[in-house]
């Protein structure tokens, strides 16, 4: 019976969680049965908020969306996706598309994946209309530069905003 559970890892530095990427997780909460949120560490990106930051919001947000029919975890990793998805027996990679450019580097990714781990798919999702546009690098430029950002993240995700411009 349980072999037939699936699950499911949607991977992202998530600095900061989305609109956009809550809308992903909402969908990919349907096709799984277990959705692992992975919270890459990447240090060579330098992110805005650290690790534990990041989990901590995509936590909080969680709480106003309906993924009763899915068990939901968030952790973060700092080895290849494809090492941590072999530890936490995810059977598919989710990753979410916004644009034909996004889908260039997500291809190569899939094909790097397919390689490291044939025995693992990658499944892609394509952006809710509403939310092509939505990007957590725009909103944290927006964000450093004041600008009005409450149409991309969600509360807790602004209050966060708050509280790490008065400690700069």
């Amino acid at each position: 019976m349980t072999d037939n559970l699936i699950t499911g890892i949607y991977p992202g530095t998530f600095d900061p969680v989305t609109f956009g990427h809550l809308d992903i997780i909402h969908r990919a909460s349907h096709i799984v049965n277990n959705l692992i949120i992975g919270v890459a560490e990447n240090k060579h990106k330098n992110p805005f908020f650290n690790l534990e930051e990041r989990i901590n919001m995509i936590k909080e947000s969680l709480k106003g969306i309906d993924t009763k029919t899915c068990n939901v975890d968030v952790v973060g990793f700092d080895n290849l996706l494809v090492e941590h998805a072999k530890k936490c027996k995810a059977k598919v990679i989710i990753r979410g598309l916004r644009a034909v450019a996004d889908f260039e580097y997500e291809f190569q990714m899939a094909g790097m994946n397919s390689k490291l781990g044939p025995e693992i798919e990658t499944i892609f999702l394509m952006a809710s209309e509403n939310l092509q546009l939505t990007s957590a690098r725009f909103v944290k430029e927006i964000a450093f530069y004041d600008g009005e950002i409450k149409n991309f993240v969600p509360e807790n995700v602004l209050k966060m905003f708050e509280i790490k411009r008065k400690e700069k």
